[in-house]
C-alpha cells in the first residue's frame, strides 16, 4: 500500500515524542490526524512541521469520548481511513504513595487511562471493520520493573495496566487482522528534564545514559512496520527492566 493512502492518528502529538512521530509519518508520506488539548498547541505543532497539507489537528482533552470520536471522524471524512493509533499522550508524577493528592489521581487516570481507552475504542472498532491496522501504546518501563529510587506508585499502577492491556487486546484483535503492541521508554532526554538532573537520571540505567527521542520513534516505526508482532510491551530504557544493578 502506498504510504500516501495510509493515516496515523496520534494522541499528545504537539511536542516531545508525539511531535517526532508526527514528523516521522509525515516524512514517510502518511496522514497525520494529531491530537494535544488547544487549536493553539496543534498549530505551533504545524507550523514547526512546517505546515503540510496531510497534517491536521483536533483539539480537544483526550479523556472526553467525545475528542476520541472525534478524531477518527475527522480522519475517516479527510482520508479515508485509519491505519495506525499511536496512544502517547500521558503525565508522569513520581512522589511518595502517601503524598499524592485527589487532583494528581484524577488528573493521571484522565490522560493515561481513559486516554488510552476511548481512542482504542474507536480503532478497535473501525479497524476490525478493515481488518487491518495498528494500535500502539506508549506505557514505562518502570511498571515493568519499579525503581526504590523513583516512588512512583500511581503512574506504576496505571501504565502497568496498560502493559497488561496491550496484551489483552491484542489476542482480542489478532484474529481480525489488527495488531496491539506498547513501547514502554526508560527515562529520555527531553525538555521535561531539567539539565541539573541528568546525572541521577542516567545513574537510574544501567546503560549510564538517557535515551534520545528518536529511539522511541524508532521503536514505534518498527512495531507499525512489523507484520507478526502483537501483544509485546517493548522496553526501549537501556537496560533498566533487565534486572537489577
Amino acid at each position: 500500500m502506498n504510504a500516501a493512502t495510509r493515516t496515523v492518528v496520534i494522541t499528545g502529538a504537539s511536542s516531545g515524542i508525539g511531535l517526532a512521530l508526527a514528523r516521522a509519518y509525515l516524512e514517510r508520506g502518511y496522514n497525520v490526524v494529531g491530537n494535544a488539548r488547544t487549536i493553539e498547541r496543534l498549530d505551533q505543532a504545524k507550523a514547526e512541521l512546517g505546515n503540510p497539507d496531510n497534517f491536521y489537528g483536533v483539539a480537544g482533552d483526550i479523556a472526553e469520548p467525545d475528542t476520541a470520536e472525534a478524531l477518527f471522524t475527522v480522519a475517516k471524512a479527510r482520508f479515508g481511513k485509519v491505519d495506525i493509533l499511536v496512544n502517547n499522550a500521558g503525565i508522569f508524577t513520581a512522589k511518595p504513595f502517601a503524598s499524592y493528592t485527589p487532583d494528581e489521581v484524577q488528573r493521571l487516570i484522565d490522560t493515561n487511562l481513559k486516554g488510552f481507552f476511548y481512542p482504542s475504542q474507536q480503532a478497535a472498532a473501525h479497524m476490525t471493520a478493515n481488518r487491518s491496522g495498528h494500535i500502539v501504546n506508549i506505557t514505562a518501563s518502570v511498571a515493568i520493573q519499579p525503581n526504590i529510587k523513583v516512588p512512583a506508585v500511581l503512574p506504576v499502577m496505571v501504565k502497568g495496566g496498560l502493559n497488561a492491556a496491550t496484551r489483552a487486546l491484542a489476542l482480542e484483535l489478532a484474529p481480525h487482522n489488527v495488531q496491539v503492541a506498547a513501547v514502554a521508554p526508560g527515562i529520555i532526554d527531553t525538555p521535561l528534564h531539567d539539565k541539573d538532573s541528568h546525572a541521577f537520571l542516567k545513574g537510574l540505567q544501567p546503560s549510564g545514559t538517557l535515551g534520545d527521542v528518536q529511539d522511541i520513534v524508532d521503536a514505534v516505526l518498527y512495531l507499525t512496520d512489523a507484520k507478526f508482532t502483537t501483544g509485546v510491551v517493548l522496553s526501549v530504557d537501556g537496560g533498566g527492566t533487565a534486572g537489577t544493578w
